[in-house]
């Protein structure tokens, strides 16, 4: 056993001790998921594939952890190839302990905040070697001021305004710009939601403008990365240099970095037209196996729940159709959103109801607002409440007509909750439920 080899399985029990004594709140907030040992091993190895053999690597992982990317980087790379390695840790729980962990080698730790910190001013001091597996802080984590420093920070490092429902990783990518040499190689471990989203626009411009995208390697949802996140991850790939033209850049899926599944090249100029990415590389793409993936949309039509706009004045309890009166021609039942329901299967009732613990009913009526004041006076009474209290006027409603109209969405025999996380009683991140009612599910809001 080489001594690098064992360092890491001194590294990697270290990192199981480490979180097991914290919770997984405490965790969650700081948004500290370790990279599995395969996995940094399989990132630094690509890595190795892409960069000049005599090059001179100076390394910066800029969340660094216990170090799982730097010990994957001096079990791949040569020492003689290592000229300098630079780690910033917030958490000193985790910083000192790596310290203390890499003590005999040359990198330099810095328990501290990256995002805050000053980066070299020579090209010569700056990193090469870019590898990150960034904390996953989502935006409603980050108090008002630090979402404005960061915010500032990130525009002042790379004229980026990023959306206020941008993730930490998100300000991480953009801050390191100015941590990186003229050439330096990057790859980013981070969610892959920012290829689909609307706050993920501004990394994408980033992405196809200011360097050249290299690959994004998206991995099969099954094989979650990290144990104690449900996040679906992607490994970003970017030379720290202008794109050239007619650039292409590959997209891969499944497998791992360095035998994925599904290979696809997509213009620059196609990524710069197109939306949402998580098209590109998927089962439509090159297949370097004879695996093909199955995914949800080829067995179902897959739609959202209903959506309301105010779940709270048009969904109701039996105990508040009772209070305001309503006339129960406009109550139709209806299903919670899957979150809320603790069984597997809902069973109905002789008329098509659904058979639940709790009780709920939609308000649904399309008759005009005259109408209702002349026949239903308890309905329209309520619906001044919902004019009072500003919900005709929330972005759903004042877009339909009249403003309290609702969606015509046929029953679903499946539901399926999605964006979960494992729960503690069933341990089952994603859920699918049985539905004889021949009544409609709600979104949640």
């Amino acid at each position: 056993m080489t001594a690098t080899t064992a360092i890491e399985q001194r590294r990697a029990l270290l990192q199981k001790q480490l979180d097991e004594a914290k919770t997984q709140i405490e965790r969650n907030k700081l948004g500290q998921f370790a990279t599995p040992t395969d996995l940094a091993t399989d990132i630094l190895e690509y890595a190795k594939s892409l960069l000049p053999s005599d090059l001179k690597i100076r390394f910066l992982d800029p969340a660094f952890g216990t170090g799982s990317f730097y010990s994957a980087l001096l079990r791949v790379f040569p020492a003689s190839q290592i000229v300098s390695a630079i780690g910033y840790e917030l958490d000193p729980y985790y910083g000192d302990e790596a310290i203390k962990l890499w003590g005999n080698t040359p990198l330099k730790l810095k328990i501290a905040d990256f995002t805050q910190a000053i980066p070299p001013n020579s090209n010569e001091a700056l990193a090469n070697l870019l590898i990150c597996n960034p904390p996953y802080v989502r935006h409603h984590h980050l108090s008002k001021v630090e979402k404005l420093r960061l915010h500032n920070k990130t525009l002042q490092t790379t004229d980026i305004k990023l959306s206020g429902l941008a993730g930490l990783y998100c300000h991480f990518l953009c801050i390191s710009d100015a941590w990186m040499a003229e050439n330096a190689l990057a790859g980013w471990l981070i969610p892959s939601g920012f290829m689909d989203v609307n706050y993920g626009q501004q990394i994408k411009e980033y992405l196809l403008n200011r360097v050249t995208l290299l690959r994004i390697h998206r991995f099969y949802p099954k094989d979650v990365q990290f144990e104690d996140a449900l996040v679906s991850s992607a490994v970003v790939w970017f030379k720290k240099a202008l794109p050239p033209t007619h650039h292409t850049v590959e997209f891969t899926y499944g497998g791992s970095l360095t035998s994925p599944l599904v290979r696809e090249q997509v213009l620059v100029d196609v990524l710069r037209s197109t939306a949402k990415w998580t098209r590109f590389g998927g089962a439509s793409g090159s297949l370097s196996s004879k695996f093909k993936p199955v995914l949800l949309q080829d067995l179902f039509t897959i739609k959202r729940g209903l959506a309301t706009g105010a779940n709270n004045f048009f969904v109701l309890t039996p105990e508040q159709v009772s209070l305001h009166r309503l006339p129960t021609e406009f109550l139709k039942p209806i299903l919670p959103s899957p979150r809320f329901l603790s069984v597997d299967e809902i069973e109905a009732s002789r008329v098509g109801n659904p058979v639940l613990d709790r009780q709920l009913f939609l308000l649904k009526c399309d008759l005009p607002l005259s109408e209702v004041e002349a026949k239903y006076p308890a309905l329209w009474k309520y619906l001044q409440l919902g004019v009072k209290n500003g919900i005709s006027d929330r972005y759903l409603c004042k877009h339909r007509s009249p403003w309290y109209l609702q969606e015509n969405r046929p029953p679903s025999p499946f539901l399926c909750t999605y964006m979960g996380r494992v729960d503690t009683h069933r341990a089952k991140p994603f859920r699918f439920i049985l539905n004889h009612s021949m009544r409609q599910q709600l979104m949640s809001t």
